[in-house]
């Protein structure tokens, strides 16, 4: 364990960031998995409000620094490709 002061510090931010960071990329993965659902199932209507829903969660996700921005561009591109697709 750390003595320096500073050190111990970071440790805690570091744990939080951490936390938060597992939360984010959880919501994430759920609400990719909900769009992909929704294409699996053929509507459309429900399909593009999940791709819309998904694509803020995205975009969030990368203002706050928890993913790369070229990741989120990536996963927004493939899932509107397969959403026009149907």
């Amino acid at each position: 364990m750390a003595n320096i002061k500073s050190q111990l510090k970071r440790i805690k931010t570091n744990r939080t960031a951490t936390e938060r960071n597992k939360a984010v990329k959880s919501e994430l993965k759920t609400w990719i998995r909900k769009f992909q659902a929704a294409a699996e199932t053929g509507d459309a209507a429900a399909t593009q409000r999940a791709l819309k829903a998904a694509s803020t969660k995205l975009d969030k996700a990368v203002s706050k620094g928890v993913i790369h921005a070229n990741q989120a561009a990536n996963k927004k591109s493939a899932m509107a490709k397969k959403a026009s697709s149907l």
